[in-house]
């Protein structure tokens, strides 16, 4: 080998060992703002660790939850600002990414699950987001009709349907929508029932629902009707509606069904968008990703204390029932 080659070839080898070593030196910074009380961060440091991404190694991630109160988030959203992270990440729900946009107009940004996020004025659109927001919606097109299906298919012959939704949510208009459309195919008569606090969820306006004809109860998933899923429950149990929603703690909190996405896909998925990011995409450029993994949950004992015979057929098609 000539001198002069080598000596090129040695340059080209140490040039390729330094940027090597700055990329391996070099820390990310990710922060996670999350609504929800029972969230530590796990959901999405897993994946991230899954992608190479290591506390102490090349990632520096903080964490912040306002403990199940919306009106701590817009604070906690601009304490993370301020530690100027690569990466915002928004936990489940519309309240948090809402907070972060409204924090910073620059810092990247990827929600793990919000039901509609043109409505919610975090996208111009799916498809290209624009600005400096993307992540995944909770919603597909045909979720709200499914679950009236599989909610028809344990309790036939039901005329009245109530709806527990929060009308101030961007999504609960969506879904009503779509959920209304269905029930229209079936000749069900849908009895909304709005929420925005615990104060207005009152027994008086429960029997009222039950004086309406409602045998049934579908929950629009949302902050607050989630935070209240145990009063809800309670109060449905007691006037023996069974409930189905898509948020799978329901069933896991006594309410009788749930069908709706993998929470667990959603934070695999927003971790790979903050990989993406991480190496130079910009997040309005990556489209929004809608569901692809659901989980339909029946919890059995609430069934038996209902007097509710779920059908073998449905049971089959269960990918849990809680005992």
């Amino acid at each position: 080998m000539r001198r002069r080659e080598f000596i090129w070839m040695l340059g080209g080898l140490c040039t390729s060992c330094a940027v090597r070593a700055h990329a391996e030196s070099r820390v990310y910074r990710v922060a996670l703002l999350t609504l929800e009380p029972d969230a530590d961060g796990s959901q999405l440091l897993g994946p991230l660790h899954k992608l190479g991404y290591l506390e102490g190694r090349n990632l520096f991630f903080q964490h912040r939850s306002a403990e199940g109160d919306p009106g701590r988030l817009a604070a906690l959203a601009n304490e993370l600002v301020q530690l100027k992270p690569h990466v915002l990440v928004a936990g489940w729900g519309t309240l948090a990414p809402k907070a972060l946009k409204a924090a910073t107009e620059t810092i990247p940004i990827v929600f793990s699950t919000v039901g509609d996020p043109i409505g919610a004025g975090l996208v111009q659109s799916l498809s290209r987001p624009g600005g400096n927001a993307t992540g995944l919606s909770g919603q597909s097109t045909d979720l709200k009709g499914k679950q009236l299906q599989l909610l028809l298919a344990c309790i036939p012959g039901q005329r009245v349907v109530g709806v527990l939704l929060n009308p101030d949510t961007p999504y609960s208009a969506l879904a009503l929508r779509q959920l209304k459309a269905a029930a229209d195919m079936e000749s069900i008569r849908l009895e909304p029932l709005e929420i925005r606090n615990a104060a207005e969820l009152t027994e008086s306006r429960m029997d009222a629902l039950v004086a309406s004809g409602a045998t049934s109860v579908i929950v629009i998933e949302d902050p607050v009707t989630v935070t209240l899923r145990e009063t809800v429950i309670d109060q449905a149990n007691r006037r023996r509606l069974p409930t189905m929603t898509g948020f799978v703690e329901y069933a896991r909190s006594g309410g009788l069904l749930t069908y709706g996405p993998v929470l667990k896909d959603a934070y695999q998925r927003a971790a790979e968008y903050v990989d993406k990011i991480l190496k130079g995409a910009s997040p309005g450029d990556l489209p929004v990703q809608q569901p692809t993994q659901f989980q339909f949950v029946i919890n059995l004992k609430t069934a038996r204390a209902l007097g509710v015979a779920i059908p073998p057929s449905l049971l089959a098609l269960a990918d849990e029932a809680i005992e």
